[in-house]
């Protein structure tokens, strides 16, 4: 497994980058960097750590900052999914980067993360509480909501998710076909397009999708999000349990989760400190509007927790 590109993109210049083993043959890249309270960095689909690096300068004066790929992508391992997809559950996700903190010394850290590792993050908090600090989750609602809710609207505009879903080897051998065609097409038609994307990180994100077993990882995530995901998250609603640290929730106010649902309303249903806004850009919120995206963040992290 290389990991060279990204160390040698410019991206993270003094970061170190390495590899955590959370399973037999099951590793997660990293990249750490900065000092001060542990903060472990998740990025979204189709994308990689490399998402951070506007942001990442300024956090890590004043936080200890842990960006990893979410298994199934980046520069991490990605096993083959298991028939009920549950080694590819968020919950199985989840305890990937419990133990990657774990093993880097961290028992107790805050959460910023985005999209599919906003999920992951949602699952985390749920099942290892006393872990999680404070919690950030960009551009998504609830899992569960999303497909309750499920519009024509959404279901265009999210097509990805119905799409990748399908049994295998369907999806992964479309993607295969053309993975850099894939990050183009799926990441330029949201609002802003292409142009906020520096050419360095849009490299990475192609090199990644292309490295072996990429296209099944992403699939396999999916699936298990429409399936055991879900059953997860019943059992949780059931059960009436919520989320209890602090939740900041931020979406952009060009997306589709701002168009389709009622983000705030529905992590209220989940959590019981939610505070949040949208953010005037789309759906790659630290890359469209860094600057805004910091403004929310550093004053909720340097919060005291009651």
């Amino acid at each position: 497994m290389n990991q060279s590109t990204l160390a040698t993109t410019g991206l993270y210049p003094g970061f170190e980058h390495r590899l955590v083993e959370v399973e037999p043959e099951v590793r997660i890249a990293v990249t750490v960097g900065g000092s001060g309270p542990p903060l472990l960095l998740l990025h979204g689909h189709p994308q990689t750590r490399a998402i951070w690096h506007r942001i990442a300068p300024v956090l890590a004066r004043s936080h200890t900052l842990v960006m990893a790929d979410l298994r199934g992508y980046g520069d991490s391992s990605k096993p083959a999914g298991a028939a009920d997809h549950a080694n590819y559950s968020k919950r199985v996700m989840a305890l990937d980067h419990v133990t990657v903190m774990t093993a880097l010394g961290f028992e107790r850290f805050d959460v910023l993360a985005h999209d599919r590792g906003a999920r992951v993050a949602h699952r985390l908090a749920a099942d290892h509480p006393q872990a999680v600090a404070r919690l950030v989750l960009l551009d998504i609602a609830p899992t569960l909501s999303m497909y309750e809710q499920t519009t024509e609207t959404f279901a265009r505009a999210y097509w990805h998710w119905f799409f990748l879903i399908q049994p295998p080897p369907l999806p992964e051998r479309l993607i295969t076909a053309d993975p850099a065609g894939y990050i183009r097409d799926v990441m330029g038609r949201r609002s802003a397009g292409l142009a906020p994307f520096d050419p360095r990180a849009l490299a990475e994100y192609m090199r990644c999708i292309a490295l072996p077993g990429a296209a099944h990882g992403l699939c396999e995530d999916y699936r298990a999000a429409a399936g055991i995901d879900l059953d997860h998250d019943r059992s949780d609603r059931a059960a009436g349990r919520m989320l209890e640290m602090p939740v900041l929730a931020l979406w952009g106010a060009d997306g589709v989760v701002h168009r389709c649902f009622k983000p705030l309303d529905e992590w209220r249903r989940v959590a019981r400190q939610v505070e949040g806004q949208p953010v005037a850009c789309g759906h790659y919120i630290a890359e469209e509007a860094p600057e805004a995206l910091l403004a929310q963040v550093q004053p909720f992290l340097a919060r005291e927790i009651a």
